[in-house]
């Protein structure tokens, strides 16, 4: 049989996908954490991998889906947070545009599995299937061992309970609780996501109407995280819009580097913290060191365009040059 005679349709995705295949998972693996440091690495998106001295291995907000894959009927679901935020129907196209650079059934050995909130591209099912299938264990603070946790606010900790993990390999946080991961402290925090907050359990006929109503169930569905290493304080935002409240967050606690989530939003739309926003968060966290969470692996200025103009009823006009 010949080389084209071979190929097909499920061959060329085994041989090409994950982009990166295992050259991450190698290359944390295989880092030494020198005592007094920590080791990160970017996951796309928000997700962030933790490695300390102590050998503590953690991940926040690992995803390991896509964005849109079809252009389906133009138009979000009814419901949808995006539409429940501006009102608008018209679907953004934020395909996922960077590569997967973790496999995430190569990883071999994980501490704990947290996730800041439960929309789709900041938990994965396929990551909890094999975290659960591989009998990965960690200890506890008295050096017990037990199974890997999965830590995270309430809504997050039902999802999981939907997919499938069991109700005793879940922690549920809110602001205030603290667990600890080996030689890591982790800090729960309150979230400043206002898109989280007004997304519904449901988007069909039966989903709460929030019109005329001020959510307050936000730290049930979102929660920051103070990340306490050897190495330093790491803050981690989620999906946080800006908020003056980070200087009570400064104010409390010692911030050495933090995380924010940073993109651009269309007319009508606050989704992300653009630079302005990521430049006042350093100031009130009194952070010398900003992270960008990048968000134009999910951004399509197109989108943007066609949904302010469906905001603000405009057609779209031909470039002038």
């Amino acid at each position: 049989m010949s080389k084209v005679d071979e190929i097909t349709r499920d061959s060329w995705i085994m041989s090409t996908f994950p982009e990166w295949g295992t050259w991450l998972n190698e290359e944390i693996e295989n880092e030494e954490v020198k005592p007094g440091t920590v080791a990160m690495w970017w996951l796309g998106c928000t997700g962030i991998w933790f490695k300390t001295p102590g050998g503590a291995n953690i991940t926040i907000d690992l995803w390991a889906g896509n964005g849109k894959r079809t252009h389906g009927d133009g138009k979000m679901k009814v419901g949808h947070q995006m539409a429940n935020m501006c009102g608008a129907r018209m679907m953004q196209p934020n395909l996922r545009a960077v590569p997967f650079v973790i496999d995430p059934f190569a990883i071999k050995q994980v501490d704990a599995v947290l996730a800041t909130h439960y929309h789709q591209d900041h938990m994965s099912a396929e990551y909890a299937s094999h975290v659960l299938k591989s009998g990965m264990t960690t200890v506890d603070e008295n050096g017990n061992e037990i199974p890997v946790p999965f830590i995270g606010p309430k809504k997050s900790v039902e999802l999981w309970q939907k997919w499938g993990v069991p109700a005793d390999r879940c922690i549920t946080v809110k602001p205030g609780d603290t667990i600890k991961i080996k030689d890591i402290e982790i800090v729960a925090l309150d979230s400043f996501d206002r898109t989280c907050i007004t997304t519904t359990d449901s988007q069909g006929p039966d989903r709460e109407d929030l019109r005329g109503k001020c959510p307050t169930d936000m730290d049930e569905k979102a929660v920051n995280y103070l990340v306490k290493t050897p190495g330093g304080n790491i803050y981690h935002s989620g999906d946080s819009h800006y908020s003056i409240r980070y200087a009570q967050h400064g104010k409390e606690y010692d911030i050495d580097v933090a995380f924010g989530s940073y993109g651009e939003n269309p007319v009508g739309m606050q989704d992300k913290m653009t630079s302005v926003d990521i430049l006042r968060m350093a100031e009130a966290l009194r952070t010398g060191r900003m992270g960008f969470k990048d968000y134009y692996d999910l951004q399509n200025l197109k989108a943007d365009t066609k949904m302010r103009q469906s905001i603000a009823g405009e057609t779209e006009k031909p470039a002038t040059i």
